[in-house]
């Protein structure tokens, strides 16, 4: 399976091991059109981009994209804050990225600070040592990604799920309302088959496949995605990065009207 772009990848500005110019030589040799730079949002507080490396990385991408003539894009993987769904990628930012990415992390600056003990430590705990996810705690997961799709223009939301369990099929209506992605992300199996087959099944939500590479020889990798896909009779058509199309990202249509 060949993807037309490869939109979340990251680099040593966060917590890659490759530099920009090697992530885009990687998919350049793959036959990749497109490839995005997606570092770790601001409050992630061991990995996060400085905004103060933002020029730096900008100038990375432009030389990138002229030296190996495919089109790089720098992007943001942000980081949703709270069950608000406030982000860490604010209205001051658009202007300086070209994609808008989110997910949950651990390790983040949470807002409200209160919001650490029952959406953070609870995610983090429910996995690491309760193995065990409460109703509650997936009621507020599924508000919290809810209201981050909703509040901001998003293209894609990252690894849904991941160590942070919500009722995806609410998640997966909300996102075809608004236009948000869910990426189906091959460096983890995030969803399971019978969770993907119910979203595709009983929503019109659209999915884009991401490597989320962190080091170069994994720019444009499908293969945990290409292998669940095959279990599944999933309808390829339903993915817009692959068969030479590209996806329409709601960032790009939102900052046309500011």
């Amino acid at each position: 399976m060949l993807l037309t772009g490869d939109y979340h990848t990251h680099t040593p500005y966060s917590h890659g091991k490759n530099t920009v110019a090697e992530n885009v030589a990687a998919a350049k040799a793959l036959g990749l059109k497109e490839i995005a730079i997606t570092d770790h949002g601001f409050a992630h507080k061991a990995f996060g981009i400085k905004r103060k490396d933002l020029a730096a990385c900008r100038k990375e991408c432009e030389a990138a994209e002229k030296e190996y003539g495919i089109k790089v894009l720098l992007g943001m993987e942000a980081n949703i804050r709270g069950v608000s769904g406030i982000t860490d990628m604010t209205e001051r930012d658009y202007e300086l990225f070209d994609v808008f990415n989110c997910g949950f992390h651990v390790f983040i600056s949470c807002k409200p600070y209160t919001h650490r003990y029952g959406y953070f430590w609870g995610n983090l705990l429910a996995r690491k040592l309760i193995h065990h996810t409460s109703q509650r705690l997936i009621q507020r997961n599924t508000k919290a990604y809810i209201e981050a799709i909703k509040n901001n223009p998003m293209d894609t939301l990252t690894h849904l799920s991941y160590v942070c369990p919500a009722d995806v099929l609410e998640v997966a209506k909300c996102a075809a309302d608004y236009g948000t992605y869910i990426e189906l992300n091959s460096k983890k199996q995030h969803l399971t088959d019978e969770q993907l087959i119910e979203i595709v099944q009983k929503t019109s939500a659209r999915f884009i496949i991401n490597s989320d590479a962190h080091s170069a020889d994994r720019v444009g990798d499908t293969k945990i995605v290409e292998e669940q896909l095959s279990r599944i009779d999933f309808p390829l058509d339903r993915i817009d990065n692959i068969d030479g199309r590209t996806p329409r990202f709601r960032f790009a249509e939102y900052k046309k009207h500011l």
